[in-house]
């Protein structure tokens, strides 16, 4: 097997580290990870671990065999061979006709998409063999029938939520919007009366209710408004309703494919591929991207069949969530009332109760509940009354929430308990008792500590392991607040703030300044930053030496330390540079040394290791001071970022031209008092211009300001500032431009 090393984030680590423990006393566990946020990484590793310590051969079963293939191209890219007798990857329609040809028993059974399992044809991986370790992934633990796992794996392990993971920037934020419930598509779906074998709607019914004219047009209607332009998948009821909306789609001029089960192999291979690299804009399907699979870039997924099972419901929207560079967020296009059975993504989910078979994961009918927690038309934020859709959130509303949410005070774990002998008291961490009762009192608990008094007449916080990681004397009373702080009130009558990210005291409250993800705190004149390692601003720094990257925040110093410059840093006099602080890293701040072409950045810390940083991942290692390989390390990446870069900007511009040479018959149009561009009753170009002359070929000429003329081309992106007094664009692709002092100058637009 060839070594490849990878990078596990944070939260995969602990997943791991939980599997391994779980082993130690169970045979089976079951581990649950939203869709898009690397369940592939775990299952390599716990694969990788078991060859690396010759604990027999390891079983990956799918449910499909276009899977197989899938799971085998991605375990490769992790230096893991499907070819040798180490690792087999199967589908279980495969193993069901062979099972008397096996000689082997598996050291170990990874089951993708495990909630499958229930299957009998899985089961009997489990009579065959009972002692063999099993591992089931599944980003949703749950059976309409409200049939549990508890025969298969004995453990659930869940890692964060859907919500915990947008806020941390590992899945994307998104809009989303829905039909209302006095919507004509309303109507139909609570219509729907009849079930398919496994209690979802049944298909047929659905497909006589939905697969109509009407209906594909108001689906259309509602990608042009908010996806015109997008790469996405949409999800059919059948093989003729998905047929239907891809030609339609394609007689209005939207790059869309219909595949299904009946899709030959080897074009299927062709029209994904076709549309991982731009050809094809559209992916309309049957149940085939529900499950497996992995294109980052996705920016909307589009609803055209009702369902009643939360896991498709869950495995659809994924599809859309996961990140990558340039991506702010996905358009999810609920066309069939999703929302008012199951709510956003982003709701709370008992996966416990799930796998236990104590709740089904299904979705109420809609007549029943439409009543209670039916998404009215007034409560959207704007409605399209000829296709009855509305925007139930839009991903800055959600990320507002989503935040606030995060920093409200979170569920406890710890709580006090009182020794009856010596009335002292101590914390247990749910029923285990993490200290030994050795306070005089347990003042207050939040954010997973407990603020405690001691007998010395100190207090101080202690931690979920027990740790007491912080203490203060002669503290009267102690109380934890919002935004992650600890407020103390002294016996002298002082009153402190502890930041408990960096358990730094402050003698008034800090006010906190928030850069999207990533905070400071400010006092008087000074900014500090909220990571375990300390950074303290210069006096009087101002707002516009802290500009903030998206990822990453960097704060203007005019002593930077030796070996944290570079040629592409902006130095104005001496020793000047940035520091740095990474969105989710609480740790340490860093020193900036150089920006990449294609965004990713390189940064060093104060004891010389220096990292690579990109957007949606976690920081790596390269190499310290002096160290051999550390410079030619940081080269090498330059120039795959200068790549990078060219081929991101090529596509952008092949995009950009494919778009523009797709607007036909634009006009100006007027709102208000401004101008705009639309195509039919599609705007293009909102209305932003004092004055705008018909279109030239690509190009239009705008008024910013009176007698300030500029020009744009058809997507809005100016080409020529408005500045002059007169524009004149000709056939040719060329314009005459006429100066303030009358002088006319010829420029070339292309």
């Amino acid at each position: 097997m060839k070594s490849v090393g990878f990078s596990l984030r944070d939260y995969q680590k602990d997943v791991i580290k939980r599997v391994s423990e779980a082993w130690r006393s169970h045979k089976s566990v079951m581990v649950q990870m939203p869709t898009g946020t690397g369940k592939t990484h775990v299952l390599a590793s716990v694969v990788r671990e078991c060859i690396s310590c010759d604990k027999g051969t390891v079983w990956i079963v799918a449910h499909r065999r276009e899977l197989v293939s899938q799971i085998k191209d991605t375990v490769a890219k992790y230096g893991i061979s499907t070819e040798s007798s180490d690792v087999n990857v199967l589908s279980i329609q495969w193993l069901s006709r062979h099972w008397d040809d096996i000689q082997t028993i598996p050291g170990m059974i990874i089951i993708d998409e495990a909630h499958h399992a229930l299957a009998d044809t899985y089961m009997e991986l489990w009579r065959r063999y009972p002692e063999t370790k099993k591992l089931g992934m599944t980003a949703t633990p749950c059976r309409m029938n409200r049939r549990g796992f508890t025969d298969l794996f004995e453990l659930l392990i869940t890692s964060w939520s859907i919500s915990e993971f947008i806020v941390k920037g590992q899945l994307s934020l998104f809009d989303y919007v829905s039909i209302y419930s006095d919507s004509e598509e309303q109507r139909l779906i609570d219509s729907l009366e009849k079930r398919g074998a496994d209690g979802d709607y049944q298909v047929k019914e659905m497909n006589t209710v939905l697969n109509r004219r009407q209906s594909i047009e108001r689906l259309y209607m509602s990608l042009d408004k908010y996806a015109r332009g997008k790469k996405g998948i949409v999800y059919a009821i059948s093989i003729a309703h998905a047929r239907h909306i891809a030609s339609y789609y394609s007689e209005h001029d939207i790059s869309a494919v219909a595949i299904d089960s009946k899709t030959p192999v080897a074009e299927r291979k062709r029209l994904v591929e076709d549309f991982r690299n731009g050809n094809v804009n559209v992916l309309v399907n049957v149940d085939i991207f529900s499950e497996g699979f992995d294109c980052p870039d996705v920016e909307f997924v589009q609803m055209a069949r009702p369902t009643l099972s939360l896991a498709k419901y869950l495995q659809q929207v994924g599809r859309g969530l996961r990140k990558v560079k340039g991506k702010e967020s996905c358009m999810i296009i609920d066309n069939v009332g999703l929302y008012r059975i199951f709510g956003l993504p982003t709701s709370a989910w008992n996966w416990n109760a799930m796998f236990r078979g104590d709740i089904a994961g299904k979705g109420a009918h809609f007549s029943r509940i439409k009543n209670i927690s039916g998404l009215s038309k007034h409560q959207m934020d704007t409605i399209d009354p000829d296709i009855g859709v509305g925007m139930v959130i839009s991903h800055e509303r959600l990320q507002a929430q989503l935040t606030d949410a995060a920093q409200s005070e979170p569920t406890v774990l710890l709580k006090a308990w009182q020794d009856k002998d010596s009335g002292l008291w101590g914390v247990k961490n749910g029923n285990e008792k993490i200290t030994d009762a050795v306070f005089l009192s347990v003042s207050d608990i939040g954010y997973d500590m407990a603020a405690v008094s001691m007998p010395n007449g100190k207090c101080g916080l202690v931690d979920l392991a027990g740790n007491v990681i912080w203490k203060k004397k002669n503290c009267r009373s102690m109380k934890f607040i919002k935004d992650c702080f600890l407020v103390a009130d002294l016996q002298r009558g002082n009153r402190i703030y502890v930041d408990l990210h960096s358990l730094r005291t402050y003698d008034t409250k800090p006010e906190i300044k928030r850069y999207g993800s990533i905070e400071l705190l400010k006092v008087g004149s000074l900014y500090y930053s909220r990571t375990k390692k300390v950074y303290i601003t210069g006096l009087n720094i101002d707002s516009f030496r802290i500009p903030h990257r998206n990822f990453y925040l960097t704060l203007f110093d005019i002593n930077v330390p030796s070996g944290c410059m570079d040629g592409e840093i902006l130095q104005e006099d001496g020793k000047t540079g940035y520091a740095c602080l990474l969105a989710g890293d609480y740790d340490s701040f860093y020193w900036m040394y150089r920006v990449l072409e294609d965004e990713s950045i390189i940064v060093r810390d104060d004891c010389g290791r220096y990292y690579h940083v990109e957007e949606g991942q976690e920081k790596r290692f390269i190499g310290c001071n002096n160290a051999g390989g550390c410079l030619d390390e940081i080269n090498r990446l330059s120039k795959k970022a200068e790549r990078s870069a060219r081929n991101l900007k090529a596509e952008e511009k092949r995009r950009r031209q494919k778009f523009l040479n797709g607007i036909h018959d634009a006009v100006p149009f007027k709102s208000g008092d401004k101008w705009g561009l639309k195509v039919g009753n599609r705007v293009i170009v909102p209305p932003v211009y004092r004055n705008m002359l018909p279109p030239v070929g690509k190009y239009c000429a705008v008024e910013k300001y009176y007698s300030q003329w500029g020009i744009i081309a058809l997507d809005g992106k100016v080409v020529i500032e408005p500045q002059y007094t007169e524009i004149d664009i000709k056939e040719n692709g060329t314009a005459l431009i006429t100066f303030v002092t009358g002088k006319k100058k010829q420029v070339r637009l292309q």
